[in-house]
């Protein structure tokens, strides 16, 4: 597996995308986007030609622009209304709700009833959360490698900050490690009990972890390495920041953040899907820019050391293992 993946197109390694790796021009983005001339702008505008339109984007390193390059009889006020279909109305600015309590009650609720299941066996899942199973599972192969490619892990202290099933914990327990993994919801902290125990059954863990109910805030102690998986997607940038240098502050040697990452192709993708049917259906979601991550590691002292990528159709997560700046640069 590749340790590194460079910044620009190649954050979108999408087999489905009909543009990367190939010449951008106008009778191509015509033909996949399926408009003409005659199409008025709230027909252009549509969820599926917006989707269509994103996937143009990505080929020419993400300038919105792209759609009048690539599309030039589309006048100036069609591209300014793109602009504004993705702003119209945001939930993060136009919703006030406390973050905390609402990922809280969703995830101990439906949110549990759902994810537990996109997090399990089941069969009984739709293309989309099938999708998603086999995202978060690559993210979580990716971490486990990255952690093992620095020797064995047992004997490691571990915290695994927003665990929810144990997805990430059970499998660090089966190597050795010592692991402290914690959720906001309690739901998810018994499933993740539960299969802890399940692997402690048939003998395929060698140290039990310790689970409890906790917020990310209320996290102290001091670990070799911290991971949170696709958790700062609960939080804006302005908390963000400080949480990143939060868990910095607990780990010694290592840390490990995967988050949604901030571009204009994701970001098309985040708006129709709260655009339809509604922001109501689950908690807000946030993406962060990579910039943005490393500025906040850089600011508790540590440096970027490995980069990954997981890209499926629905799940989109960047990878960063981060080591003190002073280890970074032995």
């Amino acid at each position: 597996m590749a340790n590194t993946v460079t910044a620009g197109p190649a954050l979108s390694p999408f087999s489905h995308n009909p543009f990367i790796g190939k010449p951008l021009n106008s009778a191509r983005a015509q033909n996949h986007l399926g408009i003409t001339k005659k199409m008025t702008p709230s027909a252009i505008l549509s969820s599926e030609n917006v989707l269509k339109l994103a996937e143009i984007v990505p080929s020419i390193n993400y300038d919105p622009r792209a759609i009048q390059m690539a599309v030039p009889w589309v006048g100036g006020a069609t591209v300014a209304a793109v602009v504004a279909f993705l702003s119209l109305a945001e939930p993060e600015t136009t919703r006030k709700a406390d973050d905390k309590e609402e990922v809280r009650s969703y995830f101990n609720t439906t949110g549990f009833d759902r994810w537990n299941r996109i997090y399990g066996q089941t069969d009984d899942l739709n293309s989309v959360q099938l999708d998603i199973r086999l995202g978060h599972a690559q993210t979580v192969e990716k971490i486990l490698e990255m952690v093992k490619n620095d020797g064995p892990l047992e004997g490691l202290k571990v915290c695994d900050a927003g665990c929810g099933t144990g997805s990430l914990s059970i499998p660090l327990a089966m190597e050795g490690a010592i692991v402290s993994a914690s959720d906001i919801s309690s739901a998810m902290v018994a499933e993740a009990e539960r299969r802890a125990q399940e692997s402690i059954n048939e003998g395929s863990i060698l140290v039990r972890p310790r689970f409890e109910t906790r917020d990310l805030e209320s996290l102290d102690g001091k670990y070799h390495t911290v991971a949170c998986v696709d958790v700062l997607i609960h939080y804006p940038q302005e908390k963000a920041a400080g949480m990143i240098q939060h868990l910095a502050s607990l780990a010694e040697r290592r840390l490990i953040l995967s988050f949604a990452p901030k571009t204009w192709y994701y970001s098309v993708l985040k708006r129709i899907g709260e655009l339809f049917p509604g922001p109501s259906k689950t908690t807000r979601a946030y993406l962060h820019s990579e910039e943005d991550v490393e500025a906040a590691l850089k600011a508790a002292g540590w440096v970027v050391r490995r980069r990954d990528m997981t890209a499926t159709k629905f799940y989109f997560s960047r990878l960063l293992e981060a080591v003190p700046a002073a280890a970074g640069s032995q």
